[in-house]
Parts: structure tokens; sequence; C-alpha cells
């Protein structure tokens, strides 16, 4: 299974952060526009929903019939009720219908990729055994972690192949470096949240620094472009999935794969 480097993610297709809705055929043209600009790969969840829009419904909407090189990769554990609220996370026995409801919204007999997304485990073998149960029935192709710690990376492995690591990792936020490392030796995909945006609760409250700011000058780039570099130069094995619900953003987040920065440049992010 092989992704163009910068695909998409789909948290921000509902809205923003602060709730307003999204204007659902803006949306639709954003996501068909993607493809068309060479993504493929989408991030998605079923608990990326507002009040009047659903991810994994627009995602169908859009691009349904899906092309035979799309990967929507979707991840499971946490929930929300229909007011919007978090849900405990689900247990081992309750994953098969988290599946299931990514696969009624997005109108798919199998999904491509699905991550447990943990929170406040120390083991997560019978989460991702349940899950492993699930690929061996064939509702599901390859099998992902997010939110983990190194330990998690092992036990999951213990269990079935792991094709990507998805961790909160940034410029100023290298808490995941090992992980990360850890990642490129064993061929696996590392795909970092929250690592695009300049601030905001989908950034993970980290603003654009004097060296991003720079560098963006330098090189008549964006901020957004300078991050999406810099995740990339972390290595072959890393991918970017930067989201937006306007089309000028993604046009210049999907350019900003040409973006090449010096050594020095690097070194002044370090």
């Amino acid at each position: 299974m092989t992704v163009n480097r910068i695909g998409f993610g789909a948290m921000r297709l509902t809205g923003s952060a602060l709730g307003a809705p999204s204007d659902r055929d803006r949306v639709i043209g954003l996501l068909r526009r993607a493809v068309e600009l060479g993504v493929n790969h989408i991030d998605t969840a079923a608990f990326y929903f507002s009040p009047l829009r659903s991810a994994n419904e627009l995602i169908n909407r859009a691009l349904a019939p899906y092309p035979d090189d799309l990967v929507i990769a979707t991840k499971v554990g946490p929930g929300r009720d229909p007011a919007g609220d978090w849900l405990p996370l689900a247990r081992p026995d309750q994953l098969r219908g988290q599946v299931e409801e990514n696969l009624r919204q997005l109108g798919r007999d199998h999904l491509d990729v699905v991550n447990l997304r943990q929170h406040g485990l120390d083991s997560i073998a019978e989460h991702f055994g349940a899950l492993a149960e699930l690929r061996d029935a064939g509702l599901i192709r390859h099998l992902g972690i997010s939110n983990v710690r190194p330990q998690h990376l092992a036990q999951a492995q213990a269990i079935a192949p792991v094709v990507c690591v998805q961790n909160a990792y940034g410029i100023a936020n290298r808490i995941s470096d090992k992980t990360l490392r850890t990642c490129g030796e064993q061929g696996i995909a590392f795909v970092p949240f929250y690592s695009i945006a300049g601030d905001g609760r989908e950034a993970g409250g980290v603003a654009d620094n004097d060296a991003v700011l720079a560098i963006a000058r330098q090189h008549g780039a964006t901020p957004a472009q300078v991050r999406i570099a810099w995740t990339l130069s972390r290595g072959p094995h890393v991918l970017a999935i930067p989201g937006t619900g306007n089309p000028d953003h993604l046009v210049e987040n999907v350019a900003a794969g040409a973006l090449r920065l010096s050594a020095d440049e690097l070194a002044s992010l370090e």
C-alpha cells in the first residue's frame, strides 16, 4: 500500500473548532479538488461530525465510487454522543460497532486502514486484538495505532502488523521523536497530527515562531507550508495530513510538497 506523502485530514470538514457548520457543496468540491491534485490518503473518523455534517458522509458523497488508489484511514476508540460530548474510550467488544459505523457512513464493504486511538491504556493488546480479528474477518485491510507510547507499538506488533502510527508531533512538540525513529527503522509510516496549523485547538496550542515566519518570508511561502516541509524532512516514512475547509489553503498545502528547506533552515527550527 503506497500513498502520496501529502494527504488530507478530514477533521475540519464539518466546520470550525467553534462549531460553525461548513458549507456542504463547498466541502464536496474541496474533496474532489484534493483528489484532482493528487491526494490519495484521507484521514477521517466517525466522531468527526457537527450537528449538520458528518465527515465520513461528506467523503462518501464527494468521492464514491472511490478511485482505486484512494486510501481512506479512519480511527476507532473514541466516540461522541449525538450532542457531541465525548464518551469513554470504547471497550474491545464495542470496536466492531464503531468499525461498522465507519463502513456504513463511507459506503464501503471494508476499511483500508483503521487506527486504534488509545487514551489512558497501559496495554492496548486487548483492543488491538479485537481489531485484528476484524481484519481477519475482512472488514479491515490494514491496522495502525494512534496517540501511543513506545511500548504500545511493541504490544500491537506482537498481535498483527502495524502499517502506521499517528501521534501528536510538530516543530514545538518532539515528544514522539523516539517513536518516529523506530517507525523509520521498521518501515512503518509515521503520520503526525496537530503539526501543521499555527494556532488554535487543532494545533495543540502551538503558535508560529520567529524561525518559521522568517523561513516563510525567505521562500515566499506560508507558515503552514514551512511546517509541512519540515514534517516531510523528518524522514521518507513521514506523511503529512493537513486539513482545511479552504480551497486556497488546500492548493497551498499540496504545493508545499515541492518546498525544500536547507540544512541551515532546518537547524534553525531545532
